[in-house]
């Protein structure tokens, strides 16, 4: 697979600017050599961290949580607020197993379902859009699913030219290609050669290319290229989830491909998108990254459900 447009290393890294950034880079990989559940008791801690810390993430998740379950009552909905901020803490430290934690840490540590269904796909000349969510597991589902199959996966470049190019290279050498989730020329001609890249259509990417349809009963700005993406590559589109579960083991499912899908109606495609994804999320909410602004988008007319951000202040020359 051509790597070519990965982030690259420059020499600008070894500067005083990055070192932070390499210390960081260092309590990664110190953390991913722990054992599984000493690495999830530091998980937990950042959560909790967070949960007292990042009031405006937590205050996402408060908005997020009492719009999509109304059913539950407020010491209910506290309760998954909570769960939420520390499975994103212990999304940080299985990220670092899964980028660089050893190879083999992870083999007897999950149980998986429906494999089948992605040779069946590959059997039939198909590539494979694994579509997902943003679970809380991505990672460590990445390194997991790594042990039974070669995937492509889609990245959004961290603004931090170091950490994204740390990042891309790791997921690189665990995964297939890292293909940058703007370049869909690549992740087409990906699934054309038959390849199966990971792909999750639940973030809200502004109004463009975008249809409003059902999450938890909410509308919301869904993108229509998942659709587009399988009448154009002729590939299976299989939803795929990874679940945490007691003890540090994980539990992962894989579906069977969608039939007659796309259908050619955007509306219709993205509603069963969401659909899926919301049965997924319900097995494990508190594990969902509700800390996003998921309802960023709202319809014409419609006001914001979040508060709006604080400006940062300019920088005072010197």
């Amino acid at each position: 697979m051509d790597k070519s447009q990965l982030p690259r290393f420059h020499r600008r890294f070894l500067l005083p600017r990055f070192w932070p950034t390499w210390l960081v880079l260092g309590f990664f990989w110190l953390i991913a050599q722990l054992p599984v559940q000493a690495n999830q008791f530091i998980g937990r801690g950042l959560g909790l961290l967070f949960y007292y810390l990042a009031k405006s993430r937590r205050r996402y998740a408060e908005i997020n949580i009492a719009l999509c379950f109304p059913e539950l009552d407020a010491a209910a909905q506290a309760k998954m607020v909570r769960g939420t901020l520390v499975a994103t803490g212990l999304s940080i430290t299985e990220t670092a197993i899964g980028l660089w934690g050893q190879a083999d840490k992870m083999r007897n540590r999950y149980e998986i379902s429906g494999l089948e269904h992605i040779a069946e796909a590959q059997a039939q000349g198909k590539g494979v859009l694994l579509c997902g969510s943003h679970l809380t597991t991505i990672d460590i589902s990445g390194r997991i699913m790594a042990y039974h199959i070669d995937a492509d996966v889609l990245y959004r470049a961290d603004p931090n030219p170091l950490m994204a190019y740390a990042i891309a290279k790791a997921r690189s050498r665990v995964n297939g290609s890292a293909i940058n989730r703007d370049d869909t020329r690549q992740l087409i001609k990906s699934l054309r050669q038959g390849r199966i890249v990971w792909y999750a259509p639940d973030q809200d990417y502004g109004r463009n290319h975008s249809v409003f349809v059902p999450f938890f009963g909410v509308p919301a700005a869904t993108v229509v290229a998942t659709s587009r993406i399988a009448k154009l590559s002729g590939c299976a589109v299989i939803p795929f989830f990874c679940f945490r579960e007691p003890g540090g083991r994980y539990r992962l499912e894989i579906q069977p491909a969608l039939e007659n899908y796309p259908s050619g109606d955007d509306i219709a495609d993205a509603t069963r998108i969401n659909l899926i994804l919301e049965q997924a999320i319900r097995q494990a909410p508190e594990q969902y990254l509700w800390v996003h602004r998921r309802f960023k988008t709202r319809p014409e007319g419609e006001a914001s459900f979040y508060p709006p951000k604080k400006k940062r202040g300019s920088r005072p020359k010197l």
